[in-house]
């Protein structure tokens, strides 16, 4: 699944240096190697009970995704830079996974929140979470 989102984010026209995943992410302290950055990964999943009476269980699942979108403007131009950036960058983001099949899903992807994450010395963190939803079945 999350792999199908990183080659989404990836394609033709993305203005993305780097997409990776939450390996990725994890070995980034201040700052990416290059910006803009996206990187995506499983942040929850919610599962409900059983839709069957008897027989196997058959569970819906709905993961939450998340995808922390990096960049930075030090133009030194004005102090709005960075932020009109973020935004050109959410706005493709969304344009890409509203409405996209992750492989392995069973319903499309939906935007359910966007956050601030951090803001310092010209770099903005954002964090956008989108929903989706398999099922998950009991094998013999």
């Amino acid at each position: 699944m999350i792999k199908s989102i990183v080659d989404r984010l990836l394609e033709a026209g993305t203005p993305f240096r780097i997409v990776g995943g939450a390996g990725s992410l994890s070995s980034v302290t201040d700052r990416p190697p290059a910006v803009p950055a996206a990187y995506v990964y499983a942040a929850a999943e919610h599962s409900a009970p059983s839709e069957r009476m008897t027989g196997p269980v058959l569970q819906r699942s709905t993961p939450d995704i998340s995808v922390v979108i990096v960049t930075e403007n030090l133009s030194g131009e004005d102090e709005w830079a960075a932020a009109d950036d973020i935004e050109n960058l959410k706005s493709f983001v969304r344009g890409q996974l509203i409405g996209f099949m992750p492989t392995g899903a069973s319903d499309p992807l939906e935007h359910v929140s966007g956050e601030l994450q951090h803001a310092v010395a010209g770099t903005i963190w954002f964090e956008d979470t989108y929903a989706t939803a398999r099922y998950l079945e009991e094998q013999p």
